[in-house]
């Protein structure tokens, strides 16, 4: 990237916080108009961002981009609106003290300039919400759009002139070297959303400015089929699963990766699975409901996936329709598959498949199900398929994950002020709700104090013999209090337990 496109970039940033600085923290009716133009940019527009969508990925269905794309971020969008005068309000403290003259809150404050990397999988849903949660924390935004989405990010670029300011609102468009740029311009606070190893250059990048950041990253999400569901239970779930390994392509990074299966079930789960995925798709290649894989990058490294399984030693089916080879590089479409035999020497038991590839994995007991899936970095969503019953509460207290989903498909991201997360190598920090709101602030603690006497000022000499004795004396309490909790019946350690 050329010195001035970098130059250009930090004058962008500089007019945010120039304009951010010189009007100050904005108030809920502002906050509201932004948050409104920004949903008026995608409604006004949709059928142009829909197509736009469709030609970067070849083939993607206008359906699926309006569900998941448009329609599913209306509510996050609605709730965050609605509620941000609420969660602007400062939290009063010391209620006791207020009348005797100190005066304590904690208040909400912007951040400043927000930037955000978006995706390809999902380029506008994943840049418009959050967005809107930095709007609605009173911030500025820039936006670098993924260059593997081309028509969609070049469509935004166009588009958002017509709604913001550009000290409201920019987006920028271009390749590696313009996102590697975008990474290190000092930001008040930086959201990536991608795959762990970009993630981890994008923290090393902020970090020369100290810029905090949220990653939204993948992994491999692991799904458990109860214990001891009876084979119409096993198969019930074996078509919900099969179903979602299918949305956009198997390219989300919600999607189920690998399924853990009761060893007695596993015929039945594979059986069913097949058949699901024969009733979706009676044709894949001239099917418009079928997504392709984004580019020819992505479908070489699942083809890629596939074959070094299948040389050492995996069963690899695909479930193709009579009369079609797949998979075919010229649509970039390749079949439903399901992997069995997978082992640790395989590159598909480590890397995030970001296919519509399914591996189906076979355990005796639940604590084996629960000791595969902890010997593995932390997943973004850990789904489980049966009751919630007490197997279902050992598997959530027992495993690590951003979220947990019960029996559907990205059930944790239902509610819309839910928080949207990762945790481990699947990212860290949230958004959606709330979560959003209180990631794109800070919450600034202000006291004021007009008692006729100094409460901090006894930490400075001369230090009289009562503040000796108020010490030694504030010691002894504490120290007494502290020994009769802990050698009350019950205490983990009266009895020389630990936790």
């Amino acid at each position: 990237m050329s010195s001035s496109e970098r130059d250009e970039l930090c004058a962008l940033l500089q007019r945010q916080r120039d304009d951010f600085l010189a009007q100050g923290p904005p108030d809920p009716g502002v906050r509201r108009n932004r948050i409104d133009r920004l949903q008026a940019l995608v409604l006004d527009n949709t059928d142009a961002l829909v197509e736009a969508m469709g030609a970067d990925f070849g083939t993607r269905s206008r359906s699926a981009s309006l569900f998941t794309e448009v329609v599913g971020m209306i509510p996050v969008i609605e709730h965050t609106r609605k509620q941000l005068a609420r969660w602007m309000k400062s939290t009063k403290l010391l209620r006791l003290a207020r009348p005797l003259g100190l005066r304590a809150e904690v208040e909400p404050t912007p951040l400043g300039v927000v930037g955000i990397i978006g995706p390809w999988n999902f380029p506008l849903n994943l840049v418009v919400l959050p967005a809107t949660a930095a709007f609605a924390a009173g911030n500025r935004v820039m936006i670098k759009m993924s260059e593997v989405t081309p028509r969609t990010a070049a469509l935004l670029k166009e588009l958002a002139p017509k709604y913001f300011d550009p000290a409201e609102l920019t987006v920028v468009t271009g390749g590696p070297d313009v996102a590697a740029t975008f990474t290190t311009l000092p930001f008040d606070h930086l959201f990536f959303t991608g795959s762990p190893e970009i993630g981890v250059r994008v923290q090393q990048a902020a970090a020369q400015h100290l810029v905090p950041v949220t990653l939204e990253l993948g992994g491999k999400n692991p799904v458990v089929v109860a214990p001891r569901g009876s084979h119409a239970d096993i198969a019930k779930a074996a078509a919900r699963i099969a179903s979602a390994r299918m949305v956009n392509g198997g390219q989300v990074c919600v999607c189920p990766d690998y399924v853990l299966v009761p060893e007695a079930g596993v015929e039945v789960f594979v059986d069913t699975a097949r058949r699901t995925w024969q009733g979706m798709f009676p044709t894949i290649i001239a099917n418009g409901d079928y997504c392709s894989s984004v580019n020819e990058a992505n479908f070489d490294r699942v083809l890629g996936l596939l074959d070094d399984a299948r040389g050492k030693g995996a069963a690899v089916e695909s479930v193709t329709p009579a009369g079609e080879q797949l998979p075919d590089r010229t649509s970039r479409k390749i079949g439903p598959t399901l992997v069995r035999g997978v082992d640790d020497a395989m590159r598909i038991a480590h890397e995030e498949i970001f296919g519509p590839v399914l591996v189906v994995l076979p355990y005796s007991g639940l604590v084996e199900a629960v000791d595969y899936i902890n010997a593995r970095p932390a997943p973004l969503v850990a789904y489980w398929y049966g009751p919630a019953d007490d197997d279902f509460r050992t598997f959530v207290r027992g495993t690590r994950s951003g979220g947990v989903a019960r029996n559907d498909f990205a059930a944790q991201m239902i509610p819309s002020a839910a928080p949207f997360g990762g945790v481990g190598r699947s990212g860290m920090g949230a958004y959606h709700g709330k979560a959003g709101f209180d990631t794109f602030s800070h919450h600034r603690t202000v006291v004021g104090s007009d008692l006729p006497f100094s409460i901090t000022g006894t930490a400075a000499p001369p230090f009289t013999a009562p503040m000796k004795l108020y010490a030694d004396a504030a010691l002894r309490r504490a120290r007494n209090k502290t020994r009769r909790r802990l050698a009350r019946p019950g205490s983990p350690s009266s009895s020389g337990e630990s936790r």
